[in-house]
């Protein structure tokens, strides 16, 4: 069983950007692919961003793309989203998933661990 701990989040103003973190129970090998979800009220979940398990490949929604780093650091276990120009839209609880397959995915079925969330909020 992975343990997942997400920190970082908080309160930015438009334009502004954060740095979230997950840290991992064990080490983030690769053999596990993550991913950071994002759930805004009244909305369904949505992938934000997924790394693959040799960290090679990524993916992005393409709401985010150019705004958002996804990135890993396997000395740390942990997993960072860089979050830069950030707009209202981006309001929401953001997760991270982690799923054991070092191929990324991008639907939340297909991820075995999930951390319990970390608050971005982003005022215009």
């Amino acid at each position: 069983q992975v343990q997942l701990i997400e920190s970082g989040g908080g309160w930015v103003q438009a334009g502004g950007s954060l740095r979230i973190s997950c840290s991992a129970s064990e080490p983030t090998s690769v053999s596990l692919a993550m991913g950071w979800f994002r759930q805004a009220p009244g909305k369904d979940r949505e992938l934000v961003a997924a790394i693959s398990g040799i960290g090679g490949v990524k993916r992005y929604a393409d709401s985010v793309k150019g705004r958002f780093t996804i990135s890993r650091d396997f000395a740390r276990n942990t997993v960072y989203l860089q979050m830069n120009n950030l707009e209202s839209g981006d309001t929401a609880e953001y997760y991270c998933a982690a799923r054991r397959t070092n191929v990324i995915a991008t639907t939340q079925s297909n991820y075995d661990y999930w951390g319990q969330g970390t608050r971005v909020t982003v005022s215009s």
